[in-house]
């Protein structure tokens, strides 16, 4: 088993440090507060004195942390250990300064892959793990096996700003979801229903999102990489009017607006542009940056 370094010890880093562990692999740790590091040194990694000691401990340093400024705080005293060493960032930052960072490590003689983790860190290492990655393909299969421990690699191409991308748009959807739950929530708290009554049957429906949106498509995303939009079933304008009655109602209750005239924005817009009898995905010009709309 060969050696890994882990660099930042919250919830994330400690579960990547037990995963690789449990597996026999020797884990060098390092973080900026040294005690977090006391449950995992407990457990068998090494702590190392300084973040030099940590990368020279490894071929493979694997990041978990803040964000990407971070990543230069720490190893800024230790870009001369960086030569030959694999990093492998699995921290959130935006895919410009990924792309800034693969470079920076490139100057420094490293290999640079970039992660994004899609799972909760109680979640590391199971088998409902998954990780995006990309940069040099070579560099993954290289580190696949030990990479595999802590979720299942997912490489979506040599442009290390892929993962970052696919992170950050899985995690606005995501957010999207939780903001749209809680306003649904708020609303029915209103009328004094409690949470615990509700949630359920909210739940319910953010679980059958996925097949209302795919029914009917053989292939997912076919129509709309085809710049398709047939309005037989739900058009722009019948979902712009059930977007109005929300902004309605949510006025009505005194809640915060912010959420419904976002999403009744772009109905309207689509409408504006002439494509109310399109299918709802026609919202999407809208949201595209200039050069990719229709």
């Amino acid at each position: 088993m060969s050696p890994v370094t882990v660099l930042g010890l919250g919830p994330m880093g400690q579960a990547m440090t037990r995963a690789l562990l449990a597996s026999g692999h020797p884990v060098t740790v390092w973080n900026r507060t040294a005690g977090r590091a006391d449950g995992v040194v407990a457990d068998g990694a090494t702590l190392a004195a300084t973040p030099a000691a940590a990368v020279e401990a490894s071929e493979l340093v694997i990041l978990s942390l803040t964000d990407y400024r971070a990543m230069y705080d720490i190893l800024g005293s230790a870009s001369g250990s960086l030569s030959g060493r694999t990093l492998v960032n699995l921290s959130s930052d935006t895919p410009d300064r990924t792309r800034e960072a693969s470079t920076w490590a490139a100057g420094h003689g490293a290999t640079f892959l970039t992660g994004g983790v899609m799972v909760p860190a109680p979640m590391v290492g199971t088998e409902a793990s998954y990780i995006y990655y990309s940069g040099p393909d070579e560099a993954l299969e290289r580190h696949r096996a030990a990479l595999a421990l802590l979720g299942a690699p997912k490489y979506l191409g040599n442009d290390p700003g892929l993962a970052q991308m696919m992170y950050q748009a899985q995690l606005a959807l995501f957010l999207t979801t939780l903001s749209g739950l809680m306003h649904a929530t708020a609303m029915l708290d209103s009328v004094g229903m409690k949470a615990q009554e509700v949630l359920p049957e909210l739940l319910a429906l953010t679980d059958s999102v996925g097949a209302i949106v795919a029914a009917g498509e053989e292939t997912p995303g076919a129509a709309l990489d085809a710049g398709e939009h047939p309005g037989d079933l739900s058009t722009v304008t019948m979902m712009g009017a059930t977007s109005d009655h929300i902004v309605e109602t949510s006025a009505s209750l005194g809640l915060d607006l912010a959420l419904p005239e976002a999403v009744q924005a772009h109905y309207r817009r689509a409408i504006d542009d002439g494509h109310g009898g399109d299918n709802w995905t026609r919202i999407i010009d809208g949201i595209r940056a200039p050069r990719h709309r229709a």
